[in-house]
């Protein structure tokens, strides 16, 4: 059985999460608040150096970081992975579209709303982080304009890597209301078969979310 650990409120988690419940995948999820340091402890370091989540430890004592690699790795053999070489390539562009262009501005800045104190100076990262995230979004619209799903005709990794941050993007100060296909796909997302919804933030990292909006 594979283990993962993981902070539920995070959305490169939550990828994790999504697709072992849709491919009811047998494993063991450890808890682990990366907020209050519990990736920052000399035992977590030991397998993991780079001191994030999530992370999948083997049976065999194997480690694999990075959420999209770590979703690479358990759709292998599924239908959540095209085999078809060329749709798989696209799949995996949209990925590393998600770690290049689109998480770092939306992911952060939900963390900056929801886990730093209303009068840090991350703040002002807000609006140059909100203008690259709203050109990630326009990006994915315009391709959900055209076709249903990013892993290719049928839904699968690439799209569970996009939603988990675009789905929670209000967080962080995003208004979807500019993006209908984009709100479209959301939903259809929501209605697959097994899914789960994030775990919303604890009460405190709500509530600063709540006054950053």
């Amino acid at each position: 059985m594979i283990t993962i650990h993981g902070y539920s409120p995070s959305g490169n988690c939550h990828k994790l999460r999504l697709l072992l419940e849709q491919l009811q995948l047998p494993h063991r999820w450890i808890e682990t608040d990366s907020s209050r340091g519990q990736t920052r402890t000399p035992e977590y370091l030991a397998l993991n150096p780079n001191g994030k989540v999530p992370m999948l430890v083997r049976a065999d004592g194997g480690v694999l970081v990075e959420s999209n690699a770590i979703l690479h790795y358990l759709a292998e053999g599924s239908p959540l992975l095209p085999q078809d070489r060329w749709t798989r390539a696209q799949a995996l562009s949209w990925m590393f579209f998600e770690q290049y262009s689109h998480e770092p501005y939306i992911a952060v800045a939900r963390f900056i709303c929801g886990w730093t104190p209303i009068d840090s100076s991350r703040r002002a990262e807000l609006p140059g982080l909100r203008e690259r995230g709203h050109r990630a979004l326009v990006v994915m619209e315009r391709h959900l304009a055209r076709q249903p799903w990013f892993t290719g005709q049928d839904y699968g990794v690439a799209d569970i890597a996009l939603f988990a941050y675009t789905g929670v993007a209000g967080d962080g100060g995003f208004d979807l209301a500019p993006y209908p296909a984009l709100r479209d796909w959301l939903a259809r997302v929501c209605a697959t078969p097994g899914f789960v919804p994030m775990p919303p933030p604890a009460p405190e990292h709500a509530a600063l979310i709540a006054a950053s909006h």
